[in-house]
C-alpha cells in the first residue's frame, strides 16, 4: 500500500538531497497515492512526534526538500488531474494533485487532452468548453520543467516569465493542506481574510485556529523571502512559499490563461553590463520577460559580454512587428546593435534561443560536479536576491567590486526585469567555499539595505534561513516561528527550514510562547 511508512534504506538515497546539492538523513519515508493517504500517515506521525520533510520532484535550490531526521513525505506520485471549472469570467480553473509535473502539464494543455478519469458531470461540461476554446498555459515558468506544481507552491517559484506574469502565487485560486496532525483547511481564494493581521481559520474537522501573523513588512520587489503577510490579507497566500512549514499541500487548483497568439523571441547583446542596464531600464514598459547572462560563451563574437534575452507575446504579427521595432530602437540607444541580434519567430528557433539561455548555468554545474569530485565538501554557491528598479546599477556594481576584491570565481544570470540576478561562485576547495558563504552574508546585508528582498524565486529553505533574519531581523523570525507552533504544535514539519531548529525547539519548551 503507498500510504505505508517504509525503513530508510539505501534504497531511497536519492532522496536524502535535491538539487541544490545539500544533503540530508531520514529514518523512514512513505509515498501517499491520495489526500486521505496523507492525512493517515501525517496523523500516526503526529502521535509519536516524528519530524517530516515534504518532497514533490526535488527540483528544489534551497534544500527545502532536504531531510533533517525524522520522515520523508514525498508527494511525487500524487499526480491525479482532478476536475476542471470556469469562473465568473470564463476563465478555467484546473484542480490538480501536488505531483503533476509542470512539463506534462503544458504538453496537455498545448494538445488540448486531459485526464478526466474520475471527474464529475460539471468537469466533463468544463472540458467540452475548454476543448472549444482558444489554446490554454500556465504562465509560471522555472528553469526546471521536471518541478511538481506542489513544489511550485511552496516555494511560490517565479522563472523567466514573471515580469510578466508574476509568480506562482496569483496562479494558485484553491488549495487543500493537511496540517502536522492531519486535519485539513480547504482554502479558496477571496473566502477567508484576516482582519489586520489576525487570522481566524476553520478546520474540516471543525477546529477554529486563531492565527497571529508576523508584523514585518514585505519588501515592495520579487520576493520569496518567509511567510507572506500583509494586513488584511487573503487566507490562502499564507500557505503559498511556506516551504512545507505550515502543512502539506494535497491538491491546487490553478488558473489558466489564453495563450499569447504570437510569441517572439529576442536576444540582444551588449558589450558591458552599463548598456545592458540602459536598455533593460528603457524597455521594461514593453518586455514581457526578460533574462540575462552575465557571462560569454566561446562560439560568440568576442565583443559579447551581456546578453538580455527578450520575449514578446503578443495578439498578432502586426503587434509583434511593431514592438520589435520599438525594441530595436531602444536597443541602439543602449549602445547595442541589431547586427548583433538575434530574432526567433518560429519555435524551433525560439528552443535555440532558452538552449543558449541555459547554457551558462548548465555549464556551471558540470564544472562543480566536476569539482567535488576532488572534494565532495564543495558545491556552487547560487544567490537569489532581487531589488528594487532603482537600485539594478547598484547592485551589480556591489556584486562586481566585492568578487574582484575576493579573488572568487563566478558566473551571473537571471532576470533583469526583475532586477535579480542569480550570482554564482564557483568554489575551487574549501576555502573559497567558506569566503562565498561570507561573501553572501555580506550581500544579504547591503541587499536589505537596498530595500531588497534574500530570496525572490527559490525560497529560504534551509540554505537562506540565516539571510531571511537578515532581512527581517530576529523579532520577526520568532514572530514567525510561533505562526508556525499555532499550526504545527510540535513543531514537526519542515524542520531547518526559514529559521533555525534551536529557536523552534526553544519555543516548542515554552509552548510556542
Amino acid at each position: 500500500m503507498s500510504a505505508t511508512i517504509k525503513p530508510f534504506t539505501d534504497e531511497f538515497e536519492e532522496y536524502g538531497r535535491d538539487e541544490s546539492r545539500a544533503s540530508g538523513e531520514a529514518s523512514s519515508i512513505s509515498f501517499p497515492t491520495t489526500e486521505d493517504e496523507v492525512r493517515v500517515i501525517l496523523g500516526k506521525l503526529h502521535a509519536e512526534c516524528v519530524p517530516v520533510t515534504v518532497q514533490g520532484a526535488r527540483t528544489g535550490l534551497a534544500a527545502g526538500a532536504v531531510p533533517h531526521g525524522g520522515h520523508i513525505l514525498n508527494t511525487s506520485r500524487m499526480n491525479r488531474y482532478l476536475g476542471l471549472r470556469r469562473d465568473e469570467q470564463g476563465q478555467f480553473l484546473l484542480r490538480v494533485e501536488p505531483g503533476v509535473v509542470l512539463s506534462e502539464l503544458r504538453k496537455q494543455l498545448s494538445k488540448k487532452v486531459l485526464p478526466t478519469a474520475g471527474w464529475d458531470q460539471a468537469s466533463l461540461e468544463a472540458y467540452e468548453e475548454f476543448q472549444e476554446a482558444p489554446e490554454q498555459f500556465f504562465p509560471t515558468d522555472p528553469t526546471e520543467t521536471s518541478a511538481c506544481l506542489g513544489g511550485m507552491a511552496a516555494c511560490n517559484a517565479s522563472g523567466a516569465r514573471s515580469y510578466a506574469y508574476g509568480p506562482m502565487r496569483p496562479h494558485i485560486t484553491g488549495l487543500h493542506v493537511a496540517l502536522a496532525d492531519g486535519d485539513l483547511l480547504e482554502l479558496q481564494r477571496g473566502e477567508a481574510f484576516a482582519q489586520g493581521r489576525h487570522l481566524s481559520l476553520v478546520t474540516a474537522a471543525g477546529h477554529t485556529l486563531e492565527l497571529d501573523l508576523p508584523g514585518y513588512t514585505m519588501p515592495k520587489t520579487k520576493n520569496a523571502s518567509g511567510y507572506f503577510v500583509a494586513d488584511d490579507m487573503d487566507a490562502i497566500d499564507l500557505f503559498i512559499g511556506a516551504c512545507g512549514t505550515l502543512g502539506v499541500i494535497t491538491e491546487l487548483e490553478i488558473a489558466l490563461q489564453a495563450a499569447p497568439t504570437v510569441v517572439w523571441g529576442v536576444s540582444c547583446f551588449f558589450d558591458s553590463e552599463d548598456k545592458a542596464v540602459s536598455f533593460t531600464d528603457s524597455v521594461r514598459p514593453v518586455l514581457s520577460h526578460a533574462a540575462a547572462a552575465f557571462a560569454s560563451l566561446p562560439a560568440l563574437d568576442k565583443g559579447a559580454k551581456v546578453c538580455v534575452y527578450v520575449e514578446l507575446d503578443c495578439d498578432d504579427e502586426v503587434q509583434a512587428t511593431e514592438e520589435l521595432y520599438h525594441l530595436g530602437w531602444v536597443l541602439e540607444l543602449a549602445g547595442g546593435s541589431d547586427d548583433a541580434t538575434w530574432v526567433a519567430r518560429t519555435e524551433v528557433d525560439r528552443e535555440c534561443q532558452r538552449f543558449f539561455r541555459h547554457a551558462v548555468p548548465e555549464s556551471v554545474n558540470m564544472l562543480i560536479d566536476e569539482r567535488r569530485r576532488t572534494d565532495p565538501t564543495i558545491t556552487k554557491l547560487g544567490s537569489d536576491m532581487s531589488v528594487p528598479n532603482a537600485r539594478l546599477g547598484d547592485v551589480i556594481a556591489l556584486y562586481r567590486r566585492t568578487l574582484a576584491e575576493s579573488g572568487l570565481e563566478s558566473a551571473a544570470w537571471g532576470h533583469i526585469g526583475n532586477n535579480h540576478l542569480h550570482v554564482n561562485i564557483l568554489p575551487r576547495d574549501a576555502q573559497d567555499y567558506r569566503r562565498g558563504g561570507e561573501l553572501f552574508a555580506q550581500w544579504a546585508s547591503e541587499v536589505t539595505a537596498m530595500g531588497g528582498a534574500v530570496s525572490a524565486e527559490h525560497g529560504v529553505g534551509k540554505i537562506k534561513a540565516g539571510f531571511l533574519e537578515t532581512m527581517y531581523g530576529h523579532e520577526a523570525m520568532v514572530e514567525s516561528a510561533r505562526l508556525k507552533l499555532q499550526l504545527d504544535p510540535d513543531g514537526q514539519l519542515g524542520r531547518g527550514n526559514l529559521f533555525s531548529e534551536k529557536l523552534l525547539d526553544e519555543l516548542v519548551q515554552k509552548g510556542g510562547a
